[in-house]
């Protein structure tokens, strides 16, 4: 999912020769990034906005008023297509023109589809990569506690690179995806994509930890597990600002200050 410019795809089809690969990725004309994969002969390339696979996410029928009523698209997974690994890197981007609608809500309905379409069509066993912000923010710490309860989770985040922001990645191996847990979690993910596409005033209600989310509960059931996962990404951000140039400019302004 999202896989341009294609540099995690091109990692795993080197480390497995024999693998195949399906992959989407949002066309340049609408702001997408450049497909940079190399002998890409073994990979079928599709190059469309995911959020549009309505057949995909169980919308057969679009309503005519609806302004991206021309924009949505036909199926693109067949109910054999089962793959091993899942990788989504998909995250909102500026350059991609989208209807007024879809601003509010538009990293809901990514991130709900990139989960949907890789857990529908994960082989059980199979692992997912996903690329996530804010580990501590209430909606991710939703995601990762539904998938923990049918994979094993744990949590990346590189050195080298967007070291100083809050992305990082949620890695789910030995994903049960035909579990009762993982069918709930993919329900669950589909609405939240059809209320963001058909009724995103209601999105945010749908989010927020008094609709459907005790967060005393959550937390209670959850925390610790949070605190583990979180502990790696939280160090790696916070020593990455700590030596920032900002923040030091920032550190020698406020002591000139105070002297």
């Amino acid at each position: 999912m999202c896989m341009a410019p294609g540099g995690f795809l091109q990692t795993a089809l080197e480390t497995n020769r024999r693998a195949t690969a399906l992959a989407f990725s949002l066309p340049v004309s609408q702001g997408g990034h450049d497909v940079l994969l190399r002998g890409s002969s073994k990979v079928d390339v599709r190059l469309l906005d995911v959020t549009m696979l309505a057949e995909d996410m169980g919308v057969a029928d679009i309503p005519a008023h609806h302004p991206d009523f021309d924009n949505f698209l036909p199926r693109q997974f067949g109910p054999d297509d089962v793959f091993d690994l899942a990788l989504c890197d998909g995250q909102v981007l500026r350059t991609h023109p989208r209807a007024d609608y879809r601003e509010r809500c538009e990293s809901h309905r990514l991130t709900a589809t990139q989960l949907v379409l890789s857990v529908e069509h994960l082989r059980p066993g199979g692992t997912m990569v996903m690329l996530l912000h804010k580990i501590e923010g209430w909606t991710t710490l939703l995601r990762i506690r539904a998938l923990s309860t049918f994979a094993d989770v744990t949590t990346f985040k590189p050195t080298k690179s967007h070291s100083k922001r809050s992305s990082f990645y949620v890695v789910a191996k030995n994903v049960r995806s035909q579990s009762p847990e993982a069918l709930k979690a993919v329900e669950e993910w589909k609405t939240v994509w059809k209320v963001g596409t058909f009724e995103p005033e209601k999105l945010e209600e749908n989010w927020s930890p008094r609709e459907g989310h005790d967060a005393h509960e959550v937390l209670a059931d959850f925390g610790d597990e949070l605190v583990r996962l979180g502990r790696r990404v939280w160090e790696i951000q916070a020593d990455a600002l700590e030596k920032a140039p900002f923040i030091k400019t920032q550190s020698v302004e406020s002591a000139a200050e105070a002297s």
